[in-house]
């Protein structure tokens, strides 16, 4: 079996960044939906130098909505405006052969056209521009009992949905599922054919219990996945109402050494003798 096992539990702490920060940003009132499906499923859809990874046999795929909040380059001060805005994302499970357990993003909508083409444009990532909604915007400092609508309706296409979740108490002892789905620590994506490495760092999620009262979706099948997953209750419902995250610079994941060029012989100076 590749990745976590069922005895395996993930650090929910993140490490040290590798490399210079270069982002920061909250991820605020987060709900997580998860449905598992076969690692064939999944594997296709992975770019070059990783693999599935897998908990209990088998791959997972995530349905995240959330609010992006003061997001800002480097170490200095949020963006105004730009840096704070929803997102949902369809993302995947994967791991390299350094054993960095990660994410791949199959899609990531986002409210703020500037975002979507940046980050493209950056490390890759399949952001598209949607007009999104969440009611209430916000679940509070204590969020159970609250009552959520995150809704999405990408431009210039049929794709998008509606989550609506009513959070329950906190997850006092995560189980190895959950910090398997929550605990992750960079993301896999490719440019330009090369696989990149993106590392983050942040603390622990608190961790809600939620339930859905409603599930409408196509962004799953946009995404290359069964359509059936949107019409199957998902296995995982959580809810968090944050945390701050920081990001290093990327990282080729086939990164080797540079090749020395081959060295003409040495000739000697022969001195002629008069």
């Amino acid at each position: 079996m590749t990745g976590a096992g069922a005895g395996d539990v993930l650090d929910p702490q993140g490490p040290p960044l590798p490399t210079p920060q270069v982002m920061s940003q909250w991820w605020r009132d987060a709900t997580f939906l998860h449905w598992r499906v076969p690692a064939a499923v999944v594997a296709p859809l992975l770019p070059a130098g990783v693999r599935p990874d897998l908990h209990d046999g088998s791959a997972w795929v995530g349905l995240i909505a959330f609010r992006m909040v003061d997001a800002g380059l480097g170490r200095g001060r949020p963006v105004p405006w730009l840096g704070t805005f929803l997102e949902t994302n369809v993302r995947l499970y994967s791991i390299d052969e350094q054993g960095r357990h990660g994410v791949v993003f199959r899609s990531l909508d986002a409210e703020r056209l500037a975002v979507v083409v940046g980050a493209n444009l950056a490390v890759g990532v399949p952001y598209r521009w949607a007009a999104m909604d969440l009611t209430p915007r916000s679940a509070g400092p204590d969020p159970a009992g609250a009552r959520l609508s995150y809704r999405t309706r990408r431009r210039g296409s049929g794709a998008g949905g509606r989550i609506d979740v009513e959070v329950g108490a906190l997850v006092a002892a995560p189980s190895p599922l959950e910090h398997f789905l929550t605990a992750r620590f960079g993301l896999h994506t490719s440019v330009l054919g090369r696989t990149l490495w993106v590392p983050n760092t942040h603390g622990p999620w608190p961790l809600h219990r939620a339930r859905p009262t409603h599930l409408e979706d196509t962004l799953l099948a946009a995404a290359g996945l069964p359509a059936r997953l949107a019409a199957s209750r998902p296995e995982s419902v959580l809810f968090s109402p944050g945390v701050r995250t920081t990001f290093g610079l990327p990282q080729r994941l086939d990164r080797r050494l540079p090749q020395r060029l081959p060295q003409r012989p040495r000739q000697r100076l022969r001195v002629r003798r008069r």
